[in-house]
């Protein structure tokens, strides 16, 4: 990809009830003309759309996707015993 000299930083909001998260997100022009989203708080998590809008959609499903990847990885990972009480919380 050969980055341009079209740079954008917006604040996204995801699709959530109630509160909301703000996450930074580049958006970069790709030599191919489509956009590319990345979000540097969240490595790996990239998307891309054929415009800035769809980018944008993009990214916030991939937040999404990335956030609830990394807690199922996490919950994985916690000894569980019966002591500890596993529960969810939505922010």
């Amino acid at each position: 990809m050969i980055e341009r000299r079209f740079e954008q930083k917006f604040l996204i909001l995801p699709n959530t009830i109630g509160n909301k998260m703000l996450f930074n997100v580049i958006l970069k022009e790709a030599e191919d003309g489509w956009i590319v989203a990345e979000c540097p708080a969240l490595p790996g998590c990239v998307s891309q759309g054929k415009d800035n809008q769809e980018a944008i959609d993009n990214i916030k499903e991939a937040i999404t996707a990335w956030l609830w990847a990394e807690n199922q990885k996490a919950f994985l990972k916690s000894p569980q015993n019966h002591q500890q009480q596993a529960i969810m919380v939505s922010i």
